[in-house]
């Protein structure tokens, strides 16, 4: 056995935060893998204050009749396709009859366990993160808040959703985290440095707050910024990838190479682990889900459905017919309850919505569009003296001087400036933004090999094209399905262009054997540690002289 690799003293002053929709997995660049608490804050209401409370997994939408039957007739459509799939020794997959299982549930009923009770947690305290929130009485006086959803920050018009509360939000939360799991005071700050990885479709003026989050109000001594799929490949280890990062509300996709994320790429689907969540308690409930109390609305409620879905949801198509299973709820005051449940094709089902995203009609995403990466000429700052707007007059402006001199020198006239106005030049980087939209049909979301293969054509050249098709890398915790890198490896081999198929096709869900869920968190923690990383730095002093214009000249990726 090697021996294991000694860690720089450095590394125990480095703080990788990853932020997610439902977790917050933060840590020092030296530990293996790092803390994963609830990314979530509950503050007592005040008498006669505002109620709002977000909810752990997506609202269900009221759905139309319309809306039903279309979503009824695809859980046929990939019900039929499941059963003509093969096993591996060759023989013909076979389903249970829904009303077999059906008429099982019905029959179920819970039985008590000697177990622990479990009990609401009675506290003073003015707010609760992480982990406990799970703990308080529904009843009780509490806004809920997630600050983070759908890859992004929670921005919304009711209490608690302006900027300035979301950030103060996340300063609480990871304080807290930093203080009470990790032993580190907010007064030992500055003599610590934060990596935050951040999503790679990004909006400027959300990172401009965060950076000012951590080096103003959490006084971090200096900072970075990194793009979560260029962290993936390096916490991988992989030099080029098509980048899947599949969180609990979103899911975004990108092709990286030599750690610079190609921004015609980059896209963002507004749905997740969550949606699929959703979708299979829908398909629960189709088949007589026993526990009819449940309420996915009840934080407890929905992180059991959530643990359902990732004990039981899966694509191993040798598992055919029936499976009974089992799980518990812990009603308070009382001992616990365990039911009995039997499961068919409902557990393949779920996961294979993120192709066929018309099953998630469920949570409205079906509707919902998909975001790429807006060129800074499309959002002036007026802190950056040299942003997109700049570079795109600036350019405009020397096209047009370059025209008027090959006027000038083809007829020796100049032209006349009075026309000016009229002369319209459209600049190379113009021209190029204009083919960066993601083909959608109108009102549908495209699935996620779908996107996939538009994200790869998207690459500047027939290499990188090659090179993407070669290497698609899975990170984040929405996809963890046993067998679903099989299966989106024979989409994409079916739909791969045919001067591309020369390549083999390599499908990597858990790189060195690691939780794809830590794998950017991973890559923020080497990339920390390099050699280069010196220069990557933005200390608190450079952030004041300089504003947002430092991250321009720093940061990893193009601002």
């Amino acid at each position: 056995m090697p021996p294991a690799p000694e860690i720089a003293p450095e590394a125990q002053k480095i703080i990788i935060i990853h932020p997610g929709s439902l977790y917050l997995r933060i840590g020092r660049a030296s530990d293996l893998n790092p803390y994963r608490i609830l990314h979530v804050i509950a503050r007592r209401r005040k008498p006669g204050g505002k109620f709002h409370r977000d909810t752990l997994l997506p609202m269900q939408v009221e759905k139309s009749k319309e809306v039903m039957a279309e979503m009824e007739e695809y859980r046929l459509q990939v019900s039929h396709t499941l059963q003509a799939c093969l096993q591996s020794d060759g023989k013909k997959r076979y389903a249970t009859p829904p009303q077999q299982i059906s008429a099982f549930n019905r029959r179920s009923h819970p039985v008590q366990v000697q177990e622990p009770r479990f009990n609401f947690l009675q506290t003073t305290a003015d707010f609760i993160v992480g982990d406990d929130v799970l703990s308080l009485d529904p009843k009780d006086a509490w806004n809920i808040h997630f600050p983070w959803r759908r890859g992004d920050l929670n921005l919304h018009s009711n209490v608690g959703g302006s900027l300035t509360a979301v950030i103060s939000d996340l300063q609480q939360i990871w304080l807290s985290v930093l203080q009470c799991i990790m032993g580190i005071t907010a007064k030992e700050l500055p003599s610590y440095k934060a990596v935050l990885v951040v999503p790679d479709v990004y909006n400027r003026q959300h990172l401009k707050e965060l950076t000012n989050l951590l080096l103003n109000k959490m006084n971090f001594g200096s900072c970075f910024l990194i793009q979560d799929h260029v962290a993936g490949t390096f916490g991988a280890g992989l030099a080029y990838a098509c980048v899947v990062d599949v969180g609990d509300q979103k899911t975004s996709i990108s092709c990286v190479d030599d750690g610079i994320s190609q921004e015609p790429t980059r896209v963002r689907l507004p749905f997740g682990g969550s949606d699929i969540t959703q979708c299979y308690y829908w398909l629960l409930k189709k088949c007589g889900f026993p526990f009819k109390e449940c309420n996915d609305t009840v934080q407890r409620d929905a992180m059991l459905l959530h643990s359902l879905k990732e004990s039981n949801c899966h694509l191993d198509l040798n598992l055919c017919g029936s499976t009974e299973k089992y799980f518990k709820i812990y009603p308070p005051n009382q001992l616990p309850l365990q039911y009995t449940i039997q499961c068919g094709d409902e557990c393949l089902v779920a996961p294979l919505s993120l192709f066929h995203p018309e099953l998630l009609g469920v949570t409205g995403r079906k509707k919902a569009l998909a975001k790429i990466q807006r060129p800074s000429a499309t959002c002036p700052d007026p802190e950056d003296p040299f942003d997109g707007e700049y570079l795109r007059e600036t350019g405009r402006r020397g096209a047009k001087e370059q025209i008027e001199q090959s006027m000038t020198d083809a007829s020796g006239i100049k032209p006349d400036d009075a026309n000016d106005e009229e002369m319209v030049v459209e600049t190379e980087f113009e021209r190029e933004n204009k083919s960066k939209e993601f083909i959608l049909p109108p009102g549908q979301m495209i699935g996620l090999d779908t996107a996939i293969l538009q994200s790869i054509e998207r690459c500047p050249n027939d290499e990188m094209k090659r090179k993407m098709y070669s290497c698609i890398l899975i990170i984040g915790s929405g996809m963890k399905f046993v067998g679903i890198d099989k299966w989106l490896q024979n989409r994409i081999a079916l739909q791969t262009p045919y001067a591309f198929r020369s390549s083999t096709l390599d499908v990597v869900t858990s790189p060195k054997d690691m939780d794809s869920a830590n794998t950017a968190w991973k890559g923020g923690a080497i990339i920390s540690c390099l050699d280069s990383a010196p220069e990557l730095w933005i200390n608190a002093s450079e952030w004041q002289k300089h504003g947002p214009k430092i991250l321009r000249e720093k940061a990893m990726f193009m601002w």
